[in-house]
């Protein structure tokens, strides 16, 4: 059985106050989630903090967890990615740049290559290509990236509602793709 198989009993004995289980999750996703959360924040501090509140968050919540709604891989990465936007909110969130000269700092490539080398992430970034650039760029702007629609329209210069238009069928495209 491999470690995503062992999710759903594992947040279930977590739901029971089982903090063995709670670790076990921790060891088996902990690199996967810093490498959402550091996406977003940019900032390794940061994003090990916004992991830290996620994991409270999945102590107090993992009875929430429904196996039938989803994978527990996403449900984690949802709480993490939460974690990271309301830390993001409460810092003042920096815009994002084409210049290297201005601060940002990428994503180390070894933590890149090992989330595109899981099976999930593979699907995932398959069925992302598959979609139209605009559908795609607005996806990676709102999820990836962490702006809002409002943002995104900014950044883009484009009508909100275009926006949303274009983030929704993408998501409904890449929803029929990964079923």
């Amino acid at each position: 059985m491999d470690a995503a198989t062992d999710l759903s009993p594992l947040l279930s004995a977590v739901a029971g106050g089982d903090r063995h289980a709670l670790r076990a999750v921790y060891e088996r996703q902990s690199t996967r989630l810093f490498g959402v959360a550091n996406a977003i924040l940019r900032d390794r501090d940061a994003a090990a903090d916004a992991l830290q509140d996620a994991f409270l968050k999945i102590a107090r919540r993992a009875d929430q967890f429904d196996p039938s709604r989803g994978s527990a891989e996403a449900w984690l990465a949802a709480i993490v990615r939460y974690a990271a936007l309301d830390l993001a909110r409460a810092r003042g969130r920096e815009i994002p740049t084409d210049d290297p000269t201005l601060g940002d700092t990428p994503v180390e490539s070894d933590a890149l290559d090992r989330i595109a080398a899981e099976a999930e992430g593979a699907r995932l970034r398959e069925c992302l290509s598959g979609l139209e650039e605009r559908n795609r760029r607005g996806i990676v702007l709102a999820f990836v990236h962490g702006l809002s629609h409002a943002q995104i329209a900014a950044r883009l210069d484009l009508p909100l509602g275009t926006v949303k238009a274009w983030i929704r069928r993408g998501l409904l495209r890449l929803r029929e793709c990964l079923a």
